[in-house]
């Protein structure tokens, strides 16, 4: 204990709540030991908050740990008795009550975990501005004397000092809330709307918002009428700036938000806004990624950030709004990562009709909205934010990635799979050919959807594609008929063209161990099976037709994991049932391994 003893920072906690400029100098990275944890009320926004209470020897204060920081509790890390470095912190005083908001600390291990070092007592703080922190469970606490917490190793961030400015400290965006009566925060922009205006019986206005950014948090800040003309010019995305009150937060309207954040802010009449000398502490822009494989398990209308390689770009097209017949400009572009998954990702207005990045550009995008319409695909929010090879450790993976194997990669989508669940009223379960057959699958009045593990043993070369209509705008797809001079028609859109695309219309026999089925597959199935596009294949074959029965071969005898849908079809006065593949992936040989493993402990085998 004499060890741990000697590392506190006796005295750091009376001089930054009575000194903070002292503190700077004296206590640049406090250590104090960790006298209590508590897990506060959930909050509407669902995520853990927990209340700590630090000490250096001499004093106590209670503090709010900030949510980047709650891994560490999560994994057991953080103890009563423990003795860390707290790297960020900012202080305020709460009702009366000095609060810390600790953004950063870590766990000092090698000291080890002891019971309360010293007899501290209550910081007592000279009268400061009063602020108010989030999260239920913390005004009116009862003071926390003898009882102990747990602790935090946490990746280490450069130090910093209390934040001040004009003499007053800098309040973090996570703790802003209704309560909060005088603040300051300093914050990035990282996205700014264009000016929306409305025009009703009762009068008509006009409004923009920007999305605010600092180390604990994000938040959005909308702006009214005067306050639109006074601040939409000064706000600029990517650019610092102070905000200070008066300042109305309230409720987030989560229907016109991403951000993680249960308020929000308007700037009022008085609401002061200047930009920071020191544009360079505050972090440029925060994701949450999850890969393109996990899209499958996101739900309908989720918001998610995605992050890819950019594959595909659209060409520029435009819709007319269903609610006041106004044009949209839009633009489809396809990303891939190394999870062997492509993703669509619709964007708007001028970030569409802007756009220019090079294929093969690493894309990321902020806010972007789940849809599962004939698969997973995704469209960048208004509120959402795209970024061209960022400068984060996953964009230099996926560039890394996509450079040294993933440009001669194929690659699987989500298509219908979204709707599969819904459709079979079940969850899906691996089957075997026989089982399709013997459960006559596909023969109800609904499609029956399954998944099976096959090899392919032969695909047919016949007909194996078809001219399509390149009409991008419309995503037609519809078969185009060759006019004679050179040109190709297509009836639905009434348009000729040069050239047509080519789309794959596969037809493949698959085998397990149980029995063959054949199968009917489209475009991009077609293309992560014979790993090139049914143009590249049209080419190849009036070039080199040993090269082009080469590609058939190459594909035969591959193991692949085969979604499909079974469904009971008339043709030509022929009823049967058609099984069509939906999405085609390689084996995963790590999750095959655990699933053979879960299944010879089922037979409860003991040597």
């Amino acid at each position: 204990m004499e060890a741990a003893s000697s590392a506190l920072s006796r005295g750091a906690i009376d001089v930054i709540f009575n000194d903070p400029d002292k503190a700077a100098k004296l206590f640049p990275i406090p250590v104090m030991q960790c006298l209590q944890i508590k897990q506060m009320a959930p909050s509407a926004q669902g995520g853990d908050r927990y209340r700590l209470v630090m000490s250096d020897g001499e004093h106590y204060v209670q503090t709010m740990l900030g949510t980047q920081g709650n891994h560490v509790v999560h994994e057991g890390k953080l103890q009563r008795g423990a003795i860390a470095r707290v790297k960020q912190y900012t202080p305020n005083n709460v009702k009366g009550k000095n609060i810390m908001v600790i953004l950063d600390l870590e766990v000092i291990e090698s000291l080890g975990v002891h019971e309360k070092i010293g007899n501290p007592i209550a910081v007592e703080a000279k009268t400061v501005q009063e602020t108010a922190i989030a999260g239920n469970d913390f005004y009116g606490a009862k003071k926390e004397e003898d009882e102990k917490p747990q602790v935090q190793n946490q990746p280490k961030a450069m130090p910093s000092r209390p934040a001040t400015h004009g003499g007053v400290h800098i309040y973090p965006i996570e703790g802003l809330s209704p309560f909060a009566h005088k603040w300051t925060i300093k914050a990035r922009v990282t996205s700014k709307s264009d000016i929306k205006t409305w025009h009703k019986a009762t009068g008509e206005g006009k409004l923009f918002s920007v999305n605010l950014l600092d180390e604990s948090g994000e938040i959005k800040a909308t702006g009214f009428n005067d306050q639109c003309d006074a601040f939409y010019d000064l706000l600029q995305e990517g650019s610092v700036y102070y905000i200070h009150t008066p300042c109305r937060v309230q409720l987030a309207k989560k229907q016109f938000s991403n951000l993680p954040n249960d308020y929000e802010l308007t700037f009022e009449r008085d609401t002061l806004i200047e930009k920071a000398e020191d544009q360079t502490n505050v972090p440029q822009v925060r994701f949450n990624f999850c890969t393109i494989q996990e899209l499958q398990a996101v739900e309908k209308d989720s918001t998610v950030d995605i992050i890819g390689v950019l594959k595909e770009v659209g060409d520029i097209g435009e819709i007319q709004s269903k609610k006041d017949g106004r044009p949209f400009s839009k633009r489809d572009l396809t990303i891939v990562d190394d999870t062997g998954f492509s993703v669509r990702v619709t964007i708007w207005g001028k970030t569409a009709s802007s756009f220019e990045a090079a294929p093969e550009s690493v894309v990321a995008f902020k806010g972007t909205k789940v849809s599962d319409f004939n698969g997973k695909s995704l469209s960048l929010l208004s509120s959402g934010t795209m970024s061209i090879d960022p400068d984060i450790p996953d964009s230099h993976r996926l560039k890394g990635w996509y450079d040294s194997t993933g440009r001669t990669n194929t690659f699987s989508t989500h298509q219908n799979t979204g709707s599969m669940g819904a459709a079979t009223g079940r969850k899906e379960q691996l089957k075997t050919i026989s089982q399709v057959k013997d459960e006559n699958l596909g023969m109800d009045a609904e499609p029956a959807y399954y998944t099976i593990k096959a090899t392919i043993v032969y695909i047919r070369q016949e007909n194996f594609c078809y001219p399509a209509c390149s009409n991008t705008k419309e995503r037609c797809n519809k078969k185009v008929t060759e006019m004679g001079d050179g040109t190709w028609l297509c009836d639905k859109c009434s348009l000729t063209m040069d050239k047509p695309e080519y789309r794959y219309i596969l037809s493949l026999n698959v085998a397990d161990h149980t029995s063959h089925q054949w199968l009917s597959c489209f475009d991009d199935v077609g293309r992560m099976i014979l790993g090139r596009s049914a143009n590249e294949m049209i080419e190849l074959r009036d070039k080199d037709d040993a090269g082009f029965m080469a590609a058939f071969e190459e594909a035969n005898c591959r193991k692949l994991t085969f979604r499909c849908r079974a469904k009971f079809e008339s043709f030509n006065e022929t009823q049967k049932v058609r099984y069509q593949v939906m999405t085609a992936a390689q084996l995963d040989f790590k999750s095959e391994g655990e699933k053979l493993a879960e299944m010879i402990k089922q037979y409860n085998i003991n040597e």
